[in-house]
């Protein structure tokens, strides 16, 4: 394939992405927009397997490569679960940062190109240390968060005493040792800087999300995919591909914006995400003065009361929570939804921003279970029509569901977004117990006159409640 014609391919693999990040806005074009991403990508591989770079000896590599990671790839497809994903995210991000050192490494030591001037040899070793910079932050880093997603690593956030002075010092070294390797003369006398460069990268990557809490987990998966992102258009830089460049930049600009609009839901803004500390440990004793703790008396429901509440309602608003993901609930709630509209009852789905461990957790099992899309409803869709609900069902949720957030300043959720359930006529939460949820926040609606508690397991708890529907 000639230069040209590769050029034409990687234009058309570049609009197939752009299409597919619109199709992937709204959950009725999703599938569409999946189908066209994946046609994109198969272009541009095909694109650069026949183009001009690679040279008929490579290509049994790269087909042997392809045949791998593919089989990789459907395995996973097939063996992890839906409640999996974050931490497959996670996994997949801390790749692409891999794969950003690696390219680095490799373009450094490739001594086959030749520079026509000295600026340009300076551009493209800046280009080196750049793309391993952030390539090795983004690979410890999400290999942290797929720990902490997967619970291998506790939630609790990491406080090292000067942590915000230790990560200015490593900076600095990295600045300096930056000039170091710019004004190295061969290869050999710029490694030694670019290693240490590295391995700061690495352990900071570690110490950043260490440090964040499991509230902030959501948050972490959104900003971890913006810098595979612009670890992705790094390598573009290094190796001239201008697809690399622009796809990166595509899921580097879109990770942000979604950062930033996760942080918009939690009340919070990027740089106190990044400092950390917020979630994942159990909740202390509130101190004098310090958060109110909640007042009132649990009341138990149990399911067959709550399928009773359910008949006599005209409508119901369902909250899906992580709880619902790690029962594999949502095919029984979709069954109930199913059920109920069938009888007349107005059944919709509050969906909030940072519900579950990744964006868009909540959308994807309940379109998994073929819920309606036009009854899945967005926080700001449908926060003003609690107070007119009879009925609010929140399945294994607790911090988007808390009215602390509004009514205690010194709450540490305080000014959080949340779905105001409590206001409908007759609330119940079904969780397995009253531990606090993942941010340690202790949850006053569940001591509320109108609140009721359906304790046990969600998915065994609805299926008790369909039983009952159906009776």
């Amino acid at each position: 394939m000639s230069a040209s014609l590769a050029t034409v391919a990687y234009i058309g693999a570049i609009i197939l992405f752009i299409m597919s990040l619109g199709g992937l806005s709204n959950p009725e074009t999703a599938r569409r927009g999946n189908f066209l991403g994946m046609a994109g990508m198969a272009l541009a591989v095909f694109a650069t397997v026949l183009g001009p770079r690679v040279t008929a000896a490579g290509i049994p590599w790269i087909v042997g490569a392809l045949v791998v990671g593919g089989g990789i790839g459907l395995y996973a497809a097939k063996k992890v679960q839906m409640t999996q994903m974050p931490e497959l995210v996670a996994l997949m991000h801390s790749l692409v940062g891999l794969a950003a050192c690696l390219v680095g490494f490799a373009s450094y030591v490739d001594t086959s190109t030749v520079f026509p001037t000295p600026v340009e040899k300076t551009i493209h070793e800046v280009e080196i240390y750049i793309g391993i910079l952030i390539g090795a932050v983004t690979f410890s880093g999400s290999i942290i968060a797929f720990g902490k997603l997967s619970g291998r690593i506790g939630g609790k956030p990491l406080l090292l005493p000067g942590r915000h002075l230790m990560n200015l010092a490593g900076l600095l070294v990295v600045a300096y040792f930056g000039y170091v390797f710019l004004q190295s003369h061969d290869v050999n006398a710029g490694m030694l800087p670019l290693l240490v460069m590295t391995v700061i990268a690495l352990l900071f990557g570690i110490h950043m999300v260490m440090a964040i809490g499991g509230a902030d987990m959501p948050v972490v998966v959104s900003m971890l995919n913006s810098y595979s992102g612009w670890a992705a258009a790094a390598t573009g830089f290094m190796l001239s591909n201008d697809l690399l460049i622009v796809t990166g930049a595509l899921v580097g600009s879109s990770g942000a914006i979604l950062s930033y609009i996760m942080c918009r839901a939690m009340n919070r803004n990027f740089f106190s995400v990044i400092a950390g500390g917020f979630g994942g440990g159990a909740p202390a004793p509130a101190a004098a003065g310090g958060a109110a703790q909640p007042a009132g008396e649990v009341v138990p429901v149990s399911a067959a009361e709550t399928a009773e509440l359910l008949k006599e309602s005209k409508s119901v608003i369902i909250v899906p929570g992580y709880g619902m993901a790690v029962a594999q609930a949502q095919h029984t709630v979709f069954e109930i939804t199913k059920l109920l509209r069938d009888k007349g009852v107005n059944v919709r789905f509050g969906i909030h921003p940072v519900a579950g461990r990744m964006p868009g957790h909540m959308n994807v099992l309940l379109a998994e279970a073929k819920v309606p899309y036009d009854i899945v409803l967005e926080m700001d869709e449908i926060n003003e029509d609690f107070p007119t609900t009879d009925v609010t069902i929140v399945i294994g949720a607790n911090d988007i569901v808390n009215p602390a957030a509004q009514d205690d300043p010194t709450s540490p959720i305080a000014g959080m977004p949340v779905l105001e359930v409590w206001k409908a006529k007759t609330s119940i939460v079904m969780k397995r117990s009253m531990a606090s949820g993942y941010a340690g926040v202790d949850n006053p609606l569940f001591y509320k006159e109108n609140n009721r508690m359906l304790f046990g397991d969600a998915k065994k708890m609805l299926d008790e409640v369909l039983v009952a529907l159906r009776a």
